[in-house]
């Protein structure tokens, strides 16, 4: 909330810039648009990419990655006008693209490490956070089901449950029509509960 000073002698309380305001600023180049996007949106970003991840230190990174590569699409090719009400959508897009980008370089740099002698040992770290810690394995048993179902469906889960997403906001973020958002989450929703036992079975097997 801006103060716009008059000659009153109350000041006037200024809105806050729509997304549209911010997204037509960020076409002309106004880097400062970003930045309240960033203030924003930045949280909901960060939730999406720990479930897509089950890693906070990961999620961080995407976040980042979002709002780096968001501020170089602008700079190169700037995309239409926003259609939605909110940027979120499009950003959530963005940060899932971001998530898979970094999925493939994290398989790399896995397959780098097997390639290297084990290292000498090192002493346990009192500093750890346990609670971080459990958060990140039932999470990743969460991201397990979800990455048995179809990617269309999988992207519409993690809009619409996980986001919070309209079902209307989500269809504009993939560009479907509303009608296949709410199949999709219907076929979800009667196979979700069956990977999720399927997966803690398997966990408690292991």
């Amino acid at each position: 909330m801006k103060i716009i000073l008059t000659d009153e002698t109350e000041p006037v309380m200024a809105s806050p810039a729509s997304d549209h305001e911010l997204w037509s600023r960020l076409c002309d180049g106004d880097q400062e648009a970003l930045g309240e996007l960033f203030d924003r949106h930045a949280d909901a970003v960060h939730a999406f990419a720990f479930r897509r991840t089950a890693s906070w230190a990961t999620a961080e990174d995407v976040v980042q990655a979002t709002f780096l590569n968001t501020w170089r699409r602008f700079q190169r090719t700037p995309p239409g006008p926003l259609t939605s009400s909110s940027a979120r959508g499009w950003l959530l897009v963005v940060a899932s693209n971001e998530c898979r980008t970094l999925a493939r370089t994290a398989a790399r740099f896995r397959n780098l490490l097997d390639r290297l002698p084990d290292p000498t040992h090192a002493g346990d770290h009192a500093g750890n956070v346990i609670q971080r810690l459990d958060d990140e394995r039932r999470m990743s048993q969460v991201r397990r089901a979800v990455d048995k179902l179809p990617r269309h469906e999988r992207d519409t889960l993690e809009l619409v449950v996980w986001a919070g997403l309209t079902q209307a906001e989500a269809a504009d973020a993939l560009g479907v029509p509303i009608g296949t958002v709410k199949a999709r989450l219907h076929r979800t929703r009667r196979r979700f509960p069956e990977l999720m036992s399927r997966d803690s079975f398997l966990e408690d097997m292991s």
